[in-house]
């Protein structure tokens, strides 16, 4: 049995979401954001978008903290609103190996199949360099499916690609 479960974020989450993106946004690697780029309006228009047609999950522990996050917006324009993107997870540094993440991406899949309008597609970004996100979503169903050269530019001046991937649902 699990030490956490999932369920959708709600409103009164946001500070905890927000202590959560700061602490993982701390670590190397942990997300694109730097911390001081993890605001409260920032989460507050994360969650509004995760509402309006795409989907926003929460790990809690046992204790009723929160131990990671995911949320994904739905694309606007007609021909793409089949499409979640702009994929977003964190998972507590001293949650990472836990099954946190797993266990977010698969309530992610399981909701996608079942919205109105339905999903199809469900499309993320990682960096080149984190091979352990990749492995993860790889073994969830996601595919790479290009590299974007150059993507992200650091605050030391060094690049590094961004791996685009993609789960289709239908």
């Amino acid at each position: 049995m699990s030490d956490f479960t999932v369920r959708p974020a709600r409103p009164e989450d946001a500070p905890a979401i927000l202590a959560l993106h700061r602490k993982v946004a701390a670590q190397p690697g942990g997300l694109a954001r730097r911390p001081d780029e993890v605001t409260a309006d920032y989460v507050a228009h994360a969650m509004a978008t995760a509402a309006d047609g795409g989907v926003n999950l929460v790990a809690v522990d046992a204790g009723g903290g929160i131990c990671g996050e995911l949320h994904v917006e739905r694309m606007k324009v007609g021909i793409f609103t089949h499409v979640l993107t702009d994929l977003t997870v964190a998972v507590d540094p001293d949650w990472q190996g836990r099954g946190v993440g797993s266990a977010l991406f698969r309530v992610l899949i399981e909701t996608a199949r079942t919205l109105t309008p339905p999903v199809g597609r469900i499309e993320l970004w990682t960096g080149a360099n984190n091979l352990g996100a990749q492995r993860l979503y790889e073994r969830l169903g996601f595919r790479i499916e290009g590299r974007m050269i150059g993507r992200g530019r650091y605050p030391d001046g060094h690049v590094e690609d961004d791996i685009v991937m993609g789960l289709m649902l239908d």
